[in-house]
């Protein structure tokens, strides 16, 4: 069996996983290929690890057998035609997801990029800066996705007190189903924290964002796609809300001239919110993982179907 690795690892990663595989297993790095021999590799391959080209599942994939993708999302991947056993990293990503949109919003509220300018200009103002400071304690929220992210988050949040309202189009345990229902809300909400998928895309328009309060903070850590970007930049602009604390933007990397890097009242984490220590390694171990589980016949460990983008 040969195995595709579209993962960009390290000498030290990939030894590792070579050592651990099963003999019968020879393995291809895609950035070891010439660029034109890449595409070849993947279709011959009954093993892929990572997230190839979305392009290169433009045509069937027969050969396929077993995939684990190294991120939580998949929406790109919805038209593959593969028959395969496919998993996703689980809820791998949703810690450091959540952690990172909780430190953003802590930020905001406590002033820390304003504290953090003034002191890369040694100047002191202290007192008058405690009166704009917020709490985020007891504060109204509503979470956008019922997901692993979303479960972190509220997990989190139960912490500071928070009154927490869960959305989600399917869940049926979820609070909220429609962007109706979650108008009728936003009057009265704190913070909006989107963790939803790209198969959301636009979900959070204009019409929602004209009903927040002008205080409350919007969180995205889900997909750039899911936000009408335009609309939340002139809400931003008017003080039509209080700000926004974003892992992720409509296009990525963000363009130098995009007004979100300039605003006062944006904060901005780069995509790197599911970043923590020794990333690429709990990837490998989870596809050795799920290696020996579909060599035996087990469940998967995070296993998903493409077409339910679950």
């Amino acid at each position: 069996m040969q195995l595709f690795v579209n993962s960009a690892l390290d000498d030290s990663l990939k030894l590792l996983l070579i050592q651990q595989l099963p003999v019968d297993i020879t393995v291809v790095f895609r950035r070891d290929l010439p660029t034109d021999e890449q595409q070849q590799a993947f279709m011959a391959a009954d093993l892929v690890l990572g997230n190839p080209p979305a392009a290169w599942f433009s045509e069937p994939v027969p050969k396929l057998k077993f995939w684990q993708l190294d991120s939580a999302g998949f929406d790109g991947y919805r038209n593959a035609q593969i028959n395969a056993r496919i998993a996703n990293m689980g809820d791998y990503f949703a810690w450091p997801c959540a952690e990172t949109m909780m430190a953003g919003i802590l930020a905001f509220y406590r002033r820390i990029p304003e504290l953090v300018t003034l002191q890369n200009r040694s100047e002191w103002i202290g007192a008058p800066i405690r009166s704009r400071t917020g709490l985020l304690r007891n504060k109204t929220v509503v979470i956008l996705g019922t997901g692993t992210i979303g479960q972190a988050m509220r997990q989190m949040l139960t912490g500071f007190h928070c009154a927490i309202t869960m959305l989600a189009r399917t869940d049926p345990k979820a609070d909220l189903h429609s962007a109706e229902e979650l108008r009728a809300v936003l009057p009265q909400t704190d913070i909006v924290i989107n963790c939803l998928p790209g198969t959301a895309r636009g979900f959070y328009s204009a019409e929602l964002l004209a009903a927040m309060k002008p205080d409350s903070i919007y969180a995205n850590v889900g997909r750039g796609s899911t936000t009408d970007e335009q609309a939340l930049i002139e809400a931003l602009q008017a003080g039509r809300i209080g700000g926004a604390v974003l892992d992720v933007t409509e296009t990525e990397p963000l363009p130098a001239d995009n007004p979100l890097w300039t605003l006062p009242n944006v904060i901005l984490t780069q995509h790197t919110g599911g970043g923590q220590p020794n990333e690429d390694t709990g990837k490998v171990t989870l596809f050795l993982e799920n290696l020996m589980r579909f060599r035996t016949g087990e469940a998967l460990a995070n296993e998903v179907e493409l077409g339910r983008g679950y």
